[in-house]
């Protein structure tokens, strides 16, 4: 999806004040050892951090985190998770994510998940928080064979809903790439860019809303779960939500006039599609 109102006409890259920007990168495997899913490589570097809390199961829960702060114009930050055989991660942070100000540079996050046959990996990152004047590029790649399981739920808030602050003017491309046995499954890019706020008031675009969230499940049986999850989308005041499939993919969007009404629909949602909790992190 592109949606495109005019470009950005703040300070340009190439005039901006000369500043020492964040850089970050973590790399992370895991594999199944003795029936259990243990850390078998960490690499870290700038402001990124991974965290092992202890959990229960057999399954491994690691949440991210950024010691700058948040996101600002111009920096830079790379994730790369590992699953290997025979493990089970999930990926969350500790709270929301927010992306400030920018006088021009764009900030970019790149994301990239692999799999190994057998294995799963939840990525289940708390919300993007976009300030106004923000200016945030996006990516996820994952690679995973045929009988993997991937589930990934990213939400994004336009404007701080305390300040009841609308985005006059930014930048958010997100772009998703999904390929499963070798071939891509999936190729999502949406585009917001100018005023974020009237386009988001399009009805063809977001009808008003200002959380946007994008739930994706691709495993051997996700097509046939999609008369259950649509069963249990809770109906919420304020956020509509509707789920497809194809393609031996999931996908369930959801629109929110605020995060409250998100997590109302989504956090129960997630739940009964896991059948296990949430990490704790979601609960602090």
């Amino acid at each position: 999806m592109y949606v495109s109102a005019w470009p950005f006409d703040g300070v340009s890259q190439s005039v901006s004040p000369q500043r020492q920007r964040a850089v970050g990168r973590v790399a992370f495997s895991a594999a199944g050892l003795s029936g259990r899913t243990r850390p078998m490589q960490i690499e870290e570097s700038g402001s990124m951090r991974i965290r092992l809390p202890k959990g229960e199961g057999s399954g491994l829960d690691a949440v991210l985190v950024n010691t700058a702060g948040g996101i600002a114009c111009g920096d830079r930050f790379s994730v790369g998770i590992e699953v290997r055989s025979g493990a089970a991660v999930t990926v969350a942070t500790p709270a929301a994510e927010k992306v400030y100000r920018s006088d021009g540079p764009v900030a970019e996050l790149a994301v990239d998940l692999r799999l190994e046959a057998g294995t799963r990996l939840d990525w289940l990152p708390q919300e993007t928080i976009l300030f106004d004047r923000s200016r945030l590029r996006r990516n996820l790649a994952a690679e995973m064979p045929d009988d993997a399981s991937l589930t990934v739920f990213e939400a994004v808030v336009f404007g701080r809903e305390a300040r009841a602050e609308n985005i006059a003017e930014g930048l958010f491309e997100d772009c998703w790439r999904i390929r499963r046995g070798g071939r891509l499954v999936y190729a999502d890019t949406l585009r917001l860019d100018g005023s974020i706020a009237d386009l988001l008031r399009k009805p063809s675009v977001g009808k008003g809303a200002r959380v946007l969230a994008t739930f994706i499940h691709v495993s051997p049986d996700a097509e046939a779960r999609l008369e259950a999850v649509r069963e249990c989308i809770p109906t919420v005041n304020g956020c509509d939500a509707a789920a497809s499939a194809w393609n031996g993919l999931l996908a369930v969007r959801f629109c929110a006039m605020t995060i409250e009404s998100l997590r109302k629909a989504a956090v129960p949602f997630l739940l009964a599609f896991r059948g296990e909790p949430l990490p704790r992190v979601w609960l602090s």
